[in-house]
């Protein structure tokens, strides 16, 4: 009876530590760049936002970013429909691989994906004679490539537990495969449909480093441009004005995502069943395998190739690999390429410390279901606040850091001359994921459960330790492995941080794209396929941590 005053206080603790985070080293940077944006002389000055509305530069970029995230998300959806069918209504050998494998996409830093499409359709890809390189229709199969996974999860782990038993009696009536998805399967995954939707949405109207490889400046979105702005004119009127434009949109998105999410929780399924494949579902087998083959495996398999090749394309040659770690004379890097993956290897380890502990916090927060209606207000706006560094730009981020870290909290020390910086806004840019991956664990409990513990004489913390966190542990390694994956790939904050002593493999990455050396081209052709490598590895082990832990199938 002591030790149960410290319950609200252990809980006090646990909510407030990851909003002080977010608040210092999020919220503050941001209202800070956008303040410094919208004021003039020290008085607000509004009369930036129709000024920057009014250009049709500024109508030209959101016009990109719209239509970009449109068709990647319907190109997400139409492909990955499919592959949630056969990766969760089939049962067959290999599965759980095949499905770890297709989560490697999702995960790809962005330059990775950036210099794989450029590989395959760039000047000397196999692809290049299709005249695609620069253009929409490469962006929106980059984006999609990246998005096919979240469609597949989503709709596909939604899909498996839905009751068969209307589509049989649909067929035992007469209608025909076809008829019975339109009319039956459908409408019952519209919410995870609407889900999934909006979140490819969200991810591809604030990709960065994608569209700044592959579209330039003709297909710039708001993200890319914000970084124009920035970095090479310092307008910091125009970008915080593209800032709060970027923000509604996410804003709707994320409500749109959230609203969704809690209508498909609310949907719970009555049964699983699956079975092998029959010889009905060949038209959706092709359609997962060409998905797979031609989005996934083709860029990716450029990508490896063209790493292969000599400078001059004179056959199979290693080149590329051994300038990692010797670099030729012309190189842009100070140091070797080698440097920046040990660097990035360093300070993602550090993030995803920071992003799984908090993470961890937050999930038992917003887990809760308290009978409280203003606790439970209280809890989604805490998920909601949580979820911010979701959908605002990396790249305000990042520079929000650099405009507000010289002496924060008026401490005599300028975070912005070290790398401390760089995990902690690449703990920021994974929080969220490692939140939406714990807390539908911790939400699937059944209250009645830790009742029963707590009536049997448990005090709130044995609990803890014996239900949620035992829970917690099997879903640990997904979450880690997202947040390694994240941290190691990011791009968009990391590029304003980093000093030109120590860059980050993605920074590597994408100067050595923009150096008109063909050798630095190379090297950063096998750079990506180093990155790359680490980062499915990583899922992969990952997923085979989930699964031995006993949540998600068997191999």
């Amino acid at each position: 009876m002591i030790r149960r005053p410290l319950g609200p206080i252990a809980w006090a603790l646990a909510a407030v530590i990851p909003v002080l985070f977010v608040g210092l080293f999020f919220l503050w940077p941001v209202v800070a760049l956008v303040a410094t944006g919208l004021t003039s002389d020290g008085q607000l000055d509004l009369g930036g936002i129709p000024e920057v509305l009014a250009l049709d530069r500024s109508w030209k970029v959101l016009g990109n970013t719209l239509i970009q995230a449109i068709l990647a998300t319907a190109v997400a959806i139409l492909l990955g429909v499919p592959a949630a069918y056969v990766l969760y209504r089939l049962q067959f050998r290999g599965r759980g691989m095949l499905r770890a494998l297709l989560t490697v996409p999702f995960v790809l830093p962005a330059v990775v994906v950036g210099v794989a499409f450029t590989a395959l359709y760039g000047p000397g890809g196999a692809l290049h004679w299709l005249g695609l390189d620069r253009s929409l229709t490469v962006v929106v199969l980059a984006l999609a490539f990246c998005n096919v996974t979240v469609v597949a999860r989503t709709v596909g782990g939604y899909w498996a537990q839905r009751d068969t038993r209307q589509g049989q009696a649909a067929r035992t009536l007469g209608a025909g495969p076809v008829r019975v998805f339109c009319t039956v399967t459908l409408p019952a995954l519209a919410p995870a449909l609407a889900s999934a939707g909006a979140l490819v949405f969200l991810f591809c109207a604030t990709s960065f480093g994608v569209v700044l490889i592959l579209g330039g400046r003709d297909f710039a979105n708001i993200e890319t441009e914000i970084y124009r702005l920035t970095v090479q004119f310092l307008d910091l009127r125009s970008a915080a004005v593209l800032s709060l434009v970027q923000f509604a949109i996410v804003a709707l998105a994320l409500l749109a995502s959230a609203l969704l999410r809690k209508h498909n929780e609310q949907a719970q399924a009555v049964s699983y069943e699956v079975r092998g494949p029959r010889r009905a579902d060949a038209p959706i087998l092709t359609v997962f395998g060409v998905t797979v083959l031609l989005l996934h495996v083709l860029p990716i398999g450029a990508l490896v190739w063209r790493s292969l090749q000599g400078t001059r394309g004179a056959g199979f040659s290693l080149d590329n690999y051994r300038a990692l770690i010797d670099p030729p004379p012309s190189s842009p890097l100070h140091g070797s390429v080698f440097d920046a993956a040990a660097l990035s290897f360093g300070i993602a380890c550090i993030a995803i410390v920071i992003a799984v502990a908090l993470g961890m916090l937050v999930s038992l927060i917003v887990s809760r279901r308290p009978r409280s209606r203003g606790l439970q207000r209280g809890i989604a706006f805490y998920d909601a606040a949580i979820m911010l560094p979701l959908g605002i730009s990396a790249v305000t981020l990042g520079f929000g850091l650099l405009l507000t870290m010289h002496k924060p909290l008026g401490f005599g020390f300028d975070l912005r001359t070290s790398v401390v910086l760089i995990p902690l806004a690449q703990a920021l840019v994974a929080l969220p994921l490692v939140v939406r991956t714990l807390t539908p664990v911790l939400r699937a409990i059944d209250p009645r459960t830790r009742e029963a513990a707590m009536m049997l004489g448990a005090s709130p913390f044995r609990v803890l330790r014996t239900i949620d966190f035992a829970l917690l542990g099997r879903s640990a390694g997904l979450a880690l492995g997202f947040a390694f994956a994240v941290s190691l790939g990011e791009f968009g904050a990391t590029a304003f941080l980093v000093r030109p002593d120590a860059q980050t493999l993605p920074v590597a990455i994408a100067a050595l794209v923009g150096h008109p050396d063909p050798a630095s081209y190379g090297a950063a052709l096998a750079a990506s396929v180093v990155l790359g490598a680490l980062a499915a590895g990583i899922m992969v082990l990952a997923e085979r941590w989930r699964v031995d832990g006993g949540v998600g199938g068997s191999w």
